[in-house]
């Protein structure tokens, strides 16, 4: 069944003295929408984040903020995300000045006994792990259990770099060429080991389960060299197969079911390089591949690798702040690019989940140079003790998203890049999520399919400049629906068949 969405922009000419002539008319730009129903995608598994930096640093934050902050991503009258990508940290050397950005120092889990040398480390021995560490990150963990339904509930574990005494610089943040591979030659299986069992130690001491397992990130780029002030570590493809390979084994051995995903790279077009660099033997073991989306070329591409190889596909990391925007929780601009980077992401990908980077961010400092918007929620990393946090409107632009579009709904194509439709397979609620990214207002005229008795009930929801996620009036839609949607605003209609 087709049916379609009408997009009415009405735009208000002011040229010299014809602003002033009554009979002027606003101009009109009509845009119709088609939307396919009869061929509806998979099963969407749902929303996330990483959790990384800012859950290893809120997750020590005073009561009653951290509590607040996960009911606020995680909760159902929150965000309600079901996805959560826990960091297993490498973790620089005791003795190594601090360097790392704040939050980005996430622990790693080994110890190194007095007397000996990091190469030393043997993952048999008991001895060899530390497993207080890590209290934030894990403090999320349960809090996240606590608050999804397990049936929607998933968690996988990613690794950015090997602990430092695994590396050929020392350092966790990389080599000192950021092009050259940073794991000493051979120690693949000692970092798999690292992996699995740390994976499989927090599954038995908070009681969930890691769906997947991730051992590199953003491998095949040149971010990552020493003098940086993050975890990360290069991959060639040919390293990434040894790795992946490496880890099935070790997997295995013990008894897991943990999957392999990956390769978690930047960008469909770094991906591509990295797919077709990787054994046969490499590809067969990944279960899931995960992308990035940073960069918008080749994204189709990716849909089409995962399709062919029957895959799942997950857009495992993004977030972005527009160029020149400084740092202001109520500016609508990373509000409006958030929304077209998951509108776009999803048209073009088809993917499983969509999982955002850091969903609180460490607040910006005063100099414009540093200023971003990068995360939904502003938090100040320095204050444990007194954290504070502010709600930004990407927070409330990715509600639109996330509280509607629910895992197992499947989404439906649509030709408008503005316009994002999904259908719950069980009801036939159709949700529709329609940016407005420019400055002229839009009217749309929503025409829904026929239903066996052809009458609807609806809701519609918007984010704009001077509301977050607002109510508006209800209006008839037996049989369609026209909403004003004002400029620089994210509109959402829940359309429910009527019983």
């Amino acid at each position: 069944m087709i049916f379609r969405i009408v997009l009415v922009a009405l735009c208000f000419l002011q040229i010299g003295a014809h602003a002033e002539d009554k009979d002027e008319k606003p101009a009109q730009v009509s845009v119709v929408v088609n939307v396919d129903r009869r061929h509806p995608g998979s099963p969407f598994e749902g929303w996330g984040t990483a959790l990384s930096w800012f859950a290893h640093v809120t997750g020590r934050f005073a009561e009653p903020q951290r509590t607040q902050l996960a009911d606020l991503l995680y909760g159902r009258d929150g965000l309600a995300l079901n996805i959560a990508r826990y960091n297993i940290g490498g973790g620089n050397a005791p003795e190594t000045p601090s360097y790392l950005r704040p939050g980005g120092d996430v622990p790693g889990f080994w110890r190194k006994p007095a007397g000996q040398s990091g190469t030393d480390w043997n993952p048999d021995s008991a001895d060899a792990w530390d497993w207080s560490a890590d209290t934030g990150q894990r403090w999320w963990l349960d809090a996240i259990k606590a608050r999804v339904a397990p049936q929607e509930l998933i968690f996988e574990a990613f690794s950015n770099s090997p602990p430092y005494f695994m590396t050929r610089s020392g350092l966790v943040s990389g080599n000192v060429d950021g092009l050259e591979d940073n794991l000493i030659p051979g120690f693949e299986v000692k970092f798999s080991r690292y992996l699995a069992r740390v994976t499989a130690e927090l599954e038995r001491r908070h009681g969930i389960r890691f769906r997947t397992l991730s051992p590199v990130n953003e491998p095949n780029t040149p971010y990552w060299f020493s003098k940086n002030t993050q975890e990360g570590a290069h991959w060639s493809p040919q390293a990434q197969s040894r790795m992946f390979i490496a880890l099935a084994q070790v997997l295995s051995e013990y008894g897991m079911r943990t999957e392999i995903s990956g390769p978690d790279e930047t960008n469909p077009q770094t991906f591509f390089v990295d797919w077709a660099g990787l054994s046969a033997d490499a590809k067969a073991v990944i279960r899931q591949i995960n992308v990035h989306s940073y960069e918008w070329i080749g994204k189709s591409g990716v849909r089409d690798i995962a399709e062919a190889s029957g895959k799942r596909l997950w857009m495992s990391e993004v977030d972005l702040s527009p160029s020149n925007v400084r740092e202001d929780i109520n500016d609508m601009r990373p509000a409006i690019a958030l929304a077209q980077q998951i509108v776009t992401d999803i048209h073009s990908m088809n993917p499983r989940a969509w999982v955002l980077w850091q969903a609180i961010e460490n607040k910006s400092s005063p100099d414009p140079k540093s200023s971003s918007n990068w995360g939904l929620i502003k938090a100040d990393f320095s204050n444990l003790a007194r954290p504070e946090y502010q709600l930004t409107k990407k927070f409330w632009a990715f509600a639109h998203f996330t509280k509607f579009v629910r895992p197992g709904y499947r989404f439906l194509k649509s030709d408008h890049p503005d316009a994002l439709v999904a259908e719950n397979p069980k009801t036939n609620e159709v949700v529709m999520v329609v940016v407005n990214p420019g400055i002229i207002s839009r009217t749309l005229d929503i025409r829904l399919p026929d239903t066996k008795r052809g009458q609807w009930t609806c809701k519609t929801f918007i984010t704009e400049a001077k509301e977050s996620f607002a109510t508006l009036k209800p209006a008839s839609c037996a049989a369609g629906l026209s909403v004003h949607s004002r400029p620089m605003s994210v509109v959402t209609i829940v359309a429910t068949p009527r019983k």
